[in-house]
């Protein structure tokens, strides 16, 4: 069970014969002192019902902003509100407010006082993307827990890399028959973990990979790592073409790298053609004004374009081929709506 201000202890607990409490110890930047006030708390009026609450009864000298943010990144409030962005961003403003709850309970019957006074608004700010949220997991407990990274991009890396790294087995090799150097694959996963070594050719790398099946370690030799350093970011998508063997000293797959490119790079290598949808309200010169910076990319265009009387199918001229940057994708979602574009890979529909 994932980490919950309203059920789980300080330390790691069996809530029955298949199900352990996520321990509040575990998450970093909590303490001892701080987590068993919490429960202590708890267990004597009952469960938090939100972020105020949380400030209004626990003891700041115990447990303060740095625990309640610690506990908001790990994810310990989702069962009473799960917008991680939202709590992270009023928690001193919750403080105040229960500061402000604290002096007025002096002077007044604290019973009536608690009766009377609602939760105070909260200033509300976007969701923390799938990438966001998982990272701020990770600050906060040391590993992905709730779900992983590579979950924003499986979808659209399916299309061109077919093999989990969960398929990377023996029987893979064994179906592909003997292959001098082993078998060739493309690849693509999360960057989990660099590390360098010293060679008499150069600094090579080896790459801790996942995608949430799996995780394996590829093998980036010195020529390689030093052309696409850029590509090589720790947390970071991440698409290779290598090969796969059967490393005979560990009885595992040794994966070694022939190239290394971006989800950017990727798009551009893999795809088809960019299909974008537009209307009579959209007009000529808009569509130019975002694809122009982009110009002199690999990509054909075509225009899917309905009015009133007619719908037609638009491939713009080899001029107007583009670039899949980031910002040519965010651009369009801004101009024609998210659903109204998208990048067609063979095989695809």
């Amino acid at each position: 069970m994932p980490p919950d201000i309203n059920s789980s202890g300080y330390a790691f607990s069996p809530t029955d014969a298949k199900t352990i409490a996520y321990g509040l110890g575990g998450i970093k930047g909590t303490g001892e002192a701080a987590i068993e006030h919490l429960v202590a708390v708890r267990e004597k009026d009952g469960p938090f019902k939100d972020l105020f609450d949380f400030c209004r009864r626990v003891d700041k000298r115990l447990v303060n902003r740095r625990t309640i943010e610690a506990l908001i990144r790990g994810g310990a409030f989702d069962a009473v509100d799960d917008h991680r962005a939202r709590l992270l961003f009023n928690v001193e403003a919750a403080m105040t407010a229960a500061e402000q709850f604290a002096r007025a309970a002096n002077q007044n019957s604290l019973f009536d006082l608690v009766e009377d006074t609602p939760p105070p608004p909260m200033t509300d700010v976007p969701r923390w993307s799938v990438r966001e949220r998982l990272r701020e997991e990770k600050v906060s407990i040391g590993f992905y827990l709730s779900g992983h990274p590579f979950e924003e991009y499986a979808a659209e890396v399916a299309q061109f890399v077919k093999l989990k790294l969960s398929d990377l087995t023996p029987a893979l090799l064994s179906q592909q028959g003997p292959r001098r150097g082993g078998v060739a694959v493309v690849l693509a996963g999360i960057i989990a973990g660099v590390r360098i070594q010293q060679t008499r050719r150069g600094r090579m790398a080896v790459l801790t990979l996942e995608d949430g099946s799996s995780q394996v370690e590829v093998t980036v030799f010195s020529e390689l790592y030093d052309a696409s350093r850029a590509a090589v970011r720790e947390d970071e998508l991440l698409i290779l073409r290598g090969k796969v063997s059967l490393d005979e000293y560990s009885g595992g797959m040794r994966v070694s790298s022939e190239a290394l490119l971006t989800l950017a790079q990727a798009r551009n290598e893999f795809a088809q053609q960019l299909r974008l949808r537009c209307d009579a309200r959209i007009h000529v010169e808009q569509l130019q004004q975002v694809l122009q910076p982009h110009l002199g990319g690999t990509c054909p265009v075509m225009v899917q374009y309905r009015n009133r009387e007619a719908l037609c199918q638009l491939r713009l001229g080899d001029v107007w081929r583009v670039s899949l940057t980031d910002t040519l994708l965010r651009d369009l979602g801004q101009l024609l709506g998210e659903k109204n574009w998208r990048i067609a890979y063979p095989g695809g529909s």
